[in-house]
């Protein structure tokens, strides 16, 4: 009887918050929620096993957590490209129809594909897994592999269901959406916190994420957080799934989330940029903070079809709004030089309030453009944030300028080392060549021991600094030849601070070959490609060898052979292998225990390594193929060693043609390079149709 009870209190209150929540149509006077959820409250501390996921109980309660769990997100939760104008609009869909194979004729109008446009909430992602329609785990987006669970928190969130409002829901379910303060709580916020006599908050963003990582999930609850959700990832071979992402909307909405209204299907660019315009003048008067638009291919096959680059899916955009922009003098010009020697001047100027923070510096990026802008001292600039995030110097304010105002440029010598400054020919950037710069030093040992890379704890900047300004360490191997006693000795540093930060520097020795990779701080060399060039070459014996083999020899270059790396990555892991020094320093981290190589596959003994039948090969995938999607055949090629191009030369091994090939097909021809349908790649790999 009280399970039944129980059962029918859990679906009458995720009902009622639902329609209050979701659909802002209350079905339920709130003295009767509350009579109902006191009910439920006492039945299930009379009986606990009474308890379940999906109880509203659950959305606020318990201890608070001890700290967050890194996990692992079952699909990539990538960042997109950004866009600024419509010009940058037309380049992006210039460049999807290029990879679909869709470029029109020359003189001809471009094909229209459906696109979905939707508001880019100002917040923060999450991802949300359900499992046999309930909620089982949530988590931010971190690196985009892996984020920090916070499911007790993310339970709160009212307009997150717990269980979904499905009859019969998909065994799991990847939704993701963004979390958000809505403007109003977040004034309110804020005018609490001030009469605590606490600072304010900056911004309904920074609340938001601060919210989020709260270890008190009663403090979550009381911030009124909101979520709109806006994608989702089903099991392959789901037959009730979305086909297109306005089909995803309308599924979110019938499994009882709350989706932003204001979403187009736009059958044209047109129409995409129409969308944009009218949102940039609208978007003021919503009641939460939006700084622009995303934009995607409405076709979930066409979706996969055009794929992803390293880090963002080619199928869409984010196309942001101007940011907001001040005028503040300037006081000074300052000059940073990075862990690759490259001399950066810093505008520092009086503080201006931008998007919620006060801004004080913004970088020049190089010479030139400290040229174009013409700066002088004392003038008055105008600053915003590009992106809303990274301040920048826009323009000059000329007829503000001060009489005999000086123009300044930057310094002949390095500000940290004082040698001469070079800037090589066809080069934006200056740089200080001088190995031993202490400056360049910093750089590489903050690099190294970065999350990324080492992720050493307790090594801040400041301990670097005095390491570095004292000449206790010179080098990268210096760091592991540190003893306790000395680091006790040194600035805000204990004996048990200085045996922790011993033992950390002991455990990064363990970390994985990609990572030991990254932080070598290679020129062009992060994350991403660390760990496509650590997948391909499993050590960095065998790295270096690629690296220093003859460009003239016969065969494909074996570096640009990996998927990802282009002749410029290739080019700069050449420069870092062929300098003695660099050698060196692996030399020196292999005898301090790095292992500078993968960890042996854990397969139970030494089977045979899996065969490459296309090692060498290149190909070129253009078409629908009968049963392989273009993303599927793709990962068969360089599974098997191949690598697939995305244009058609001379070099191209195979292109592999479906049904409505396009030009890449007549251009493969021309060239007389070899043409194969799906039956001839599947001969080439070895496999059967499935």
């Amino acid at each position: 009887m009280a399970q039944a009870r129980a059962e029918e209190l859990r679906r009458l209150l995720n009902r009622a918050a639902h329609a209050y929540y979701v659909l802002d149509a209350p079905v339920m006077e709130d003295p009767v929620y509350d009579r109902l959820y006191r009910e439920l409250v006492g039945l299930e501390q009379a009986d606990p096993a009474l308890i379940q996921p999906d109880s509203p109980t659950r959305r606020v309660g318990g201890a608070p957590a001890e700290g967050f769990t890194s996990v692992a997100h079952r699909v990539p939760l990538l960042s997109l490209d950004n866009a600024f104008s419509h010009g940058d609009l037309d380049v992006w869909y210039g460049r999807l129809l290029k990879v679909l194979d869709r470029e029109p004729q020359e003189g001809a109008p471009a094909p229209a594909l459906p696109m979905v446009g939707e508001l880019k909430i100002d917040g923060n992602a999450l991802a949300l897994s359900y499992e046999q329609g309930v909620l089982v785990k949530a988590a931010t987006r971190g690196d985009g592999e892996r984020g920090e669970e916070i499911t007790a928190n993310v339970r709160t969130i009212r307009s997150v269901p717990l269980r979904l409002e499905l009859a019969l829901p998909p065994a799991w379910v990847e939704v993701r959406g963004e979390a958000f303060i809505p403007e109003a709580t977040f004034a309110a916020i804020n005018a609490e916190r001030a009469e605590r006599g606490e600072s304010p908050f900056a911004n309904p963003r920074n609340a938001c994420a601060g919210t989020l990582r709260q270890l008190d999930p009663k403090v979550v609850a009381a911030r009124g957080l909101s979520f709109f959700a806006y994608t989702l990832h089903l099991p392959g071979d789901w037959q009730a799934g979305p086909r297109s992402q306005w089909q995803a909307l309308d599924w979110l909405k019938e499994a009882g989330f709350r989706v932003n209204p204001h979403c187009a299907l736009c059958p044209d660019l047109a129409a995409v940029k129409a969308f944009c315009d009218h949102w940039e003048q609208e978007r003021r008067g919503l009641p939460y903070a939006t700084d622009g638009v995303v934009v995607k291919l409405d076709d979930l096959r066409l979706q996969e079809e055009a794929g992803f680059t390293q880090k963002a899916p080619r199928w869409a955009i984010a196309l942001k709004y101007a940011a907001e922009e001040a005028p503040s003098r300037l006081l000074r010009l300052t000059c940073q030089v990075g862990r690759t020697g490259v001399v950066t001047p810093v505008a520092e100027f009086e503080p201006v309030p931008l998007a919620g923070t006060s801004v004080s510096r913004a970088t020049l990026h190089n010479a030139d453009r400290l040229a174009e802008l013409d700066l002088c001292a004392g003038d008055t600039i105008v600053v915003r944030k590009a992106g809303e995030i990274i301040p920048e110097v826009v323009r000059v304010l000329h007829e503000l300028r001060p009489a005999g105002a000086t123009r300044l440029v930057l310094p002949p010598i390095c500000p940290e080392c004082g040698s001469a400054l070079v800037r090589e020919e066809g080069e934006a950037a200056t740089r200080c060549v001088n190995n031993g710069c202490p400056a360049i030093l910093r750089g590489s040992l903050r690099h190294w021991v970065s999350k990324g890379a080492m992720d050493v704890d307790g090594l801040g900047i400041k301990l670097i600094e005095q390491l570095v300004d004292r000449g206790l360490v010179a080098s990268i191997p210096d760091l592991y030849r540190l003893d306790a006693a000395l680091l006790a000795s040194l600035e805000r540093m204990g004996e048990t601070s200085a045996a922790k930060l011993v033992a950390a520097l002991e455990a990064s020795k363990q970390q994985p070959w990609h990572r030991q990779l990254y932080g070598l701080g290679i020129h062009h060399v992060g994350e991403v490609n660390a760990k496509a060039l650590a997948r391909a070459f499993l050590s960095a014996a065998e790295l270096e060898a690629a690296a220093l083999a003859d460009e003239d020899g016969e065969g494909p270059d074996p570096l640009t052979a990996v998927f990802g790396i282009g002749p410029e990555i290739a080019q700069s892991l050449r420069q870092w292998f062929a300098t003695p020094a660099n050698r060196a320093l692996l030399e020196q981290l292999a005898v301090l225990g790095f292992s500078l190589a993968a960890a042996p596959a854990q397969d139970g003994g030494g089977g045979p390594p899996t065969p490459t039948p296309l090692a060498g090969l290149t190909f070129v995938l253009t078409g629908t193929l009968p049963s392989l999607s273009r993303s599927a055949a793709q990962a068969l090629i360089e599974a098997a060693g191949g690598k697939v191009s995305g244009s058609v030369s001379r070099k191209t091994s195979h292109v592999v043609a479906g049904e409505e090939a396009g030009s890449k097909l007549t251009k493969a021809q021309e060239l007389g390079v070899s043409v194969l349908d799906e039956e001839g790649l599947r001969a080439l790999l070895g496999t059967d149709p499935v």
